[in-house]
């Protein structure tokens, strides 16, 4: 086979008509040839670090989305399933993977359980950790959340890092806002990578220190315009990444999507598709091309550098996007699942001791980080403690999905929500059931709709009843990525009618659990004080 375009050649900074020629599924040669053509063919682009799961959808489908907008590889953590199914969750996601005709590379997790101040499915050992090191199909260890572990020499993450080292494999890191002495620690322990800085000076002290920097943006958390600015003079440490990004935003764009914003601020063409296509490569040692003469055909083609619209993607020499249409094979999928919990009660969630003041999560928009509030919550007519939906304070509910114990509760502010409830089974990192509500009676049918369903996305508006069953680990669908991204965008709409102004309100939710991302949080087994590491009331004593 062979096709004609412009090539962009990222290593030697020219564009060029020429001749490609693929044999099998490599690149056989490039000829220059003395020809007008009008498009243009790149390396494909790789998000260099997202979890599948959070598109709801499993690898073989994630795929068909993702190259439509030229994606070719992604460096995937399968922390997520790894949380609720331990290795069997892993493996699940490398078979389906190999299935797709897409290139995945997953890493080996070794933040399973992420804290032990929640209750999560399994465990990834140290001694299981080197199993899956010593694997060829485990390209990396996965991100290093408990940052104030290594920082303190904690012993498990201690020795899962010096297995990487042993098997020669790259750490990513995982250190939101970490500075100065501290971070020094962090790096010294072999840490390559962070996707957690949100904070420009903050991403530059770390570059500075030898770290690469992946520049995320998902559907919750958003730094692209708080660290573009790093592209002119770090661009050879730097990586695009989603992270977590959901169905809907998935359909509509990827890592393409960091490229176009980055050449609208003027930033030089052949370093943003440095940072695109060439740095993961390179960082990971991927099995991906470079679009060089005996590399893998793993390329796309463009309209124009203006438009930077894609109109095919090649990935082993075979098309696999054109005219609009992703030409993956589908892939059968069996779903499994760790589900042992039972409908609960709606006096279950009552909180009925009333104090002075609580305290309140409150949600911020477009990042992982909450604030700490302090709010006086009356009890309202039937005696119960009640959510204040003119100040939007609001229930929010963390029911262990792995067997039966009793609800956390607390109040959250920033969900906007004026009438329901929405609760999902996509609660990071233990997946456990997350809910907010806007009273009791809402709060508890969410839940049992998830419930009854082993896992799902549910909406409840009085007598309304929408749901998105996760049948896969109760994180990922079964339907079609198209036929995902569609029911979620439908439940983002009614809850955007609920009132919330949100751009991602499920994405958030999910967050909200996050143990290890400051300031409060909540699990299952209470309202958490990430700043201080420990539980705390919801109450302030009188």
């Amino acid at each position: 086979m062979q096709i004609e375009s412009n090539i962009i050649d990222i290593d030697k900074k020219t564009i060029y008509p020429a001749c490609i020629s693929i044999k099998d599924t490599k690149i056989s040669d490039i000829k220059k040839i003395d020809k007008k053509l009008s498009t243009y063919i790149l390396p494909g682009f790789i998000d260099a670090h997202i979890h599948i799961e959070s598109s709801m959808l499993p690898p073989s489908e994630f795929a068909k989305l993702a190259v439509k907008h030229g994606t070719v590889a992604t460096v995937s953590d399968p922390h997520e399933i790894a949380n609720v199914l331990g290795v069997k969750g892993v493996d699940f996601m490398i078979e389906n993977g190999k299935q797709s005709g897409f290139k995945f590379f997953f890493g080996a997790s070794p933040c399973v359980p992420a804290t032990p101040f929640e209750t999560n499915g399994a465990t990834l050992t140290p001694t299981i950790i080197e199993k899956l090191l010593l694997r060829d199909d485990i390209y990396f260890l996965s991100e290093v959340m408990n940052f104030p572990g290594v920082i303190n020499s904690d012993k498990d993450i201690m020795d899962k890092i010096a297995l990487s080292k042993k098997y020669k494999k790259p750490i990513d890191g995982h250190a939101p806002g970490l500075r100065g002495e501290e971070l020094d620690r962090y790096i010294s322990a072999g840490i390559s990578t962070d996707h957690e800085a949100y904070m420009l000076d903050e991403a530059k002290e770390k570059l500075d220190k030898g770290m690469k920097i992946l520049i995320r943006e998902g559907s919750a958390a958003k730094n692209f315009n708080a660290l573009e600015p790093l592209i002119d003079k770090y661009y050879e440490n730097l990586m695009f990444c989603s992270d977590d990004r959901h169905p809907n935003d998935l359909q509509k764009e990827h890592i393409n999507s960091f490229v176009k914003k980055s050449l609208e601020k003027k930033h030089d063409l052949f370093k943003v598709l440095q940072i695109a296509c060439i740095n993961p490569i390179k960082h990971y040692k991927l099995n991906v091309g470079m679009l060089k003469k005996g590399d893998f055909a793993d390329f796309i083609e463009i309209d124009t550098i203006e438009n930077f619209n894609i109109l095919k993607t090649f990935i082993n020499g075979k098309k696999v996007y054109e005219d609009k249409e992703a030409k993956l094979r589908k892939v059968q999928v069996t779903p499994i699942n760790n589900f042992n919990t039972t409908t609960k009660k709606q006096s279950d969630f009552y909180i009925r001791r009333e104090h002075k003041k609580y305290r309140v999560i409150r949600a911020i928009d477009g990042e992982l980080l909450t604030e700490k509030e302090v709010f006086q919550i009356k009890k309202g007519e039937t005696s119960l403690v009640m959510p204040d939906i003119d100040r939007d304070i609001l229930l929010i509910s963390v029911i262990n999905r792995y067997k039966n114990s009793k609800p956390a509760l607390s109040f959250v502010k920033g969900f906007g929500i004026k009438e329901g409830a929405i609760a999902l089974s996509v609660a990071h990192d233990s997946h456990n059931i997350i809910s907010v509500a806007t009273n009791y009676e809402d709060l508890t049918k969410a839940v049992n709709l998830v419930i009854k369903n082993k896992g799902a996305i549910a909406v409840v508006r009085g007598e309304e009843e929408h749901i998105l069953p996760l049948e896969i680990a109760g994180l990922m669908s079964t339907l079609r990525g198209d036929e995902v991204a569609e029911k979620y965008e439908f439940l983002n709409k009614i809850v955007k009618e609920m009132g919330s102004n949100l751009k991602s309100p499920f994405m958030t939710l999910s967050f909200m659990a996050l143990l290890v991302i400051p300031k409060l949080k909540i699990g299952d087994l209470g309202l958490f004080d990430v700043e201080k590491f420990k539980f705390t009331d919801i109450y302030l004593e009188d």
